[in-house]
């Protein structure tokens, strides 16, 4: 596997992954951290977001895990709980190929999930420093062993009161530790905590070159992840789309959503690393020459693709990296030409969302989805303008013909007309108007003052509740609600949004309405509305997720 990643000498599952990822050059940031921290050297990273800065440190802990994986190895301390959950995914995907256990520890959420992890055992832990500290003087969380501790975004943990937290943190870790800091401004009180805690740290600094997107209009619409096909299908109602890429995560991804796509009506293929070059060149020969209009692929697949007439790129989910965002994105508005950049944004990719927003220093427009009435009518003013384009040509003296035999034959000219209208519609069956949950709202933004009592109160409230959340219960559940067990896991890859759009596809239920979800080792737990029950067990033997077959009963 070609890389040039391979110049580190990372693990070849590493470099897999991060091939897989899509990533094939390091960014500055990578090419000067890894190599000093595969070494066991402190570093301090003076960096923006979107600089890579993840991958940065994630490597270097992935490759330097010991064999003794008994013990937590690696803390990484974030400021707030949407970066820990982000950090935390980034690791485990890149560490995937290694069985790689990470678990993201955050308040706000109820222990049980937490505690349930540290007892089945981390390799890396990555939280809130309110949480993790929390833990650890409950004795719930053991770091006598760690041996590097990560501190990112550090200026952000200042602005919002951790310092002493963070400290708090570092002073029960062995003295021998490696530490990494991560921070985009080096004010006084950050350069203090690198002197008391680090010992001989290599200073790297990489300034962020300036990004635009000129020619692109860009805007993002706020969903629910179990809707991002609904909503998908109706901007193709209503976007004039010549041709247009579709962005996904994961490459199992590109097909079931291209056969979701097609067998709603719109025709798309996927496009990602399973294919073989021959028929790779073969599909985009199609989309080069408007045989096909859509493509669903991912970053990897994607690589190298030279086009320059896409109108539209959609994010079905956003990329973890802004980089990455502006090299979808920059796939249309080339040549001259205007281009179109979609984005499917659930609630909890805000932060994302801002990220993206600075390292482009750009404001994407928030922008709302058609609704039913606005397809029905954007499908008849069309079905009209069709109909007059024909009148206007007068090339119908066949089809005049046909009329005047029917009129003869004692029927209305409007009835006649009425009917080859609802003929030329019938396609439209192909294509109903999915339904859609209310839009969601992004929670309000608040201010560093506020986010430190936020989460001084926060800390103070889950630490009186711990006892009452000891251990997942697997018979409660909230009222008008039955639990399910699914026999597939964590063992096999799934997470949350996998449950809730199978669930929801098969049993044709809104994913808004499913409750709870506990992915365990071997089998899943997850809440449905009693009134739903029926229908999702009679839909089991047709579920699939991940396209592993389900068995499902009640609990």
């Amino acid at each position: 596997m070609t890389t040039e990643f391979n110049q580190f000498h990372l693990h070849p599952q590493l470099v897999q992954a991060v091939v897989e990822r899509g990533y094939a050059a390091p960014t500055p940031i990578q090419s000067a951290v890894i190599p000093v921290m595969i070494a066991g050297a402190d570093v301090i990273g003076q960096a923006q977001t979107g600089t890579g800065k993840t991958a940065a440190f994630a490597l270097p802990i992935l490759q330097n895990l010991s064999q003794d994986r008994s013990k937590v190895q690696s803390l990484v301390v974030t400021p707030t709980r949407e970066l820990a959950l982000q950090v935390a995914g980034a690791i485990s995907e890149y560490g995937a190929h290694l069985n790689a256990r990470v678990l993201a520890v955050y308040g706000g959420q109820a222990y049980a999930p937490q505690l349930s992890g540290l007892k089945r055992g981390a390799d890396v832990v990555v939280g809130t420093p309110g949480r993790l500290l929390d833990l650890i003087q409950r004795d719930l969380l053991h770091i006598s062993a760690v041996r590097t501790v990560v501190l990112d975004e550090a200026d952000e943990m200042l602005s919002m009161g951790f310092i002493e937290d963070i400290e708090a943190i570092l002073a029960k870790t062995p003295q021998t530790r490696q530490t990494a800091l991560f921070s985009a401004t080096m004010p006084p009180e950050i350069r203090r905590l690198a002197e008391r805690y680090m010992i001989q740290p290599r200073l790297i600094a990489i300034q962020r070159e300036q990004v635009t997107v000129e020619t692109t209009e860009q805007r993002y619409y706020l969903v629910h992840k179990a809707d991002r096909l609904a909503a998908l299908t109706r901007l193709f109602e209503m976007e004039d789309i010549t041709s247009a890429l579709i962005f996904v995560r994961m490459r199992g991804e590109t097909g079931e959503l291209a056969n979701e796509l097609t067998v709603r009506g719109y025709p798309a293929e996927p496009l990602s690393g399973d294919l073989s070059q021959e028929a790779r060149e073969r599909t985009l020969a199609r989309f080069r020459q408007n045989q096909i209009k859509v493509l669903v692929a991912t970053d990897v697949a994607a690589r190298g693709l030279d086009i320059d007439d896409i109108s539209h790129v959609f994010n079905y989910e956003l990329p973890e990296d802004p980089e990455v965002y502006v090299h979808r994105i920059g796939r249309t508005g080339r040549a001259g030409k205007t281009g179109i950049a979609i984005s499917l944004l659930s609630p909890s990719e805000r932060r994302r969302l801002s990220e993206i927003e600075r390292f482009c220093r750009c404001k994407l427009k928030r922008a709302v989805l058609p609704t039913d009435e606005d397809i029905r009518k954007s499908r008849e003013e069309r079905l009209l303008q069709q109909v007059t384009t024909w009148l206007r040509r007068g090339r119908c003296l066949r089809e005049r013909e046909l009329v005047n035999a029917l009129v003869e034959q004692g029927h209305d000219p409007l009835a006649i007309a009425a009917a080859a209208l609802k003929m030329a519609r019938a396609e439209e069956k192909q294509r109903p108007i999915a339904p859609l949950a209310a839009e969601p709202e992004p929670e309000p933004a608040l201010s560093a003052p506020a986010l430190s009592a936020q989460a001084h109160a926060r800390r103070r409230s889950e630490s009186s509740r711990l006892s009452r959340f000891g251990r997942w219960d697997e018979s409660a559940h909230e009222p008008g609600m039955v639990r399910l067990t699914i026999n597939i896991g964590k063992k096999h890859g799934i997470r949350p949004n996998d449950i809730v759009g199978a669930i929801a596809a098969h049993a044709s239920i809104p994913g808004s309405v499913i409750g709870k979800i506990h992915i365990q080792q071997q089998r899943t737990s997850v809440d449905v509305p009693e009134e739903f029950a029926a229908r999702v067990l009679a839909k089991a033997g047709e579920t699939r997720i991940r396209r592993l077959p389900v068995e499902m009963q009640r609990s």
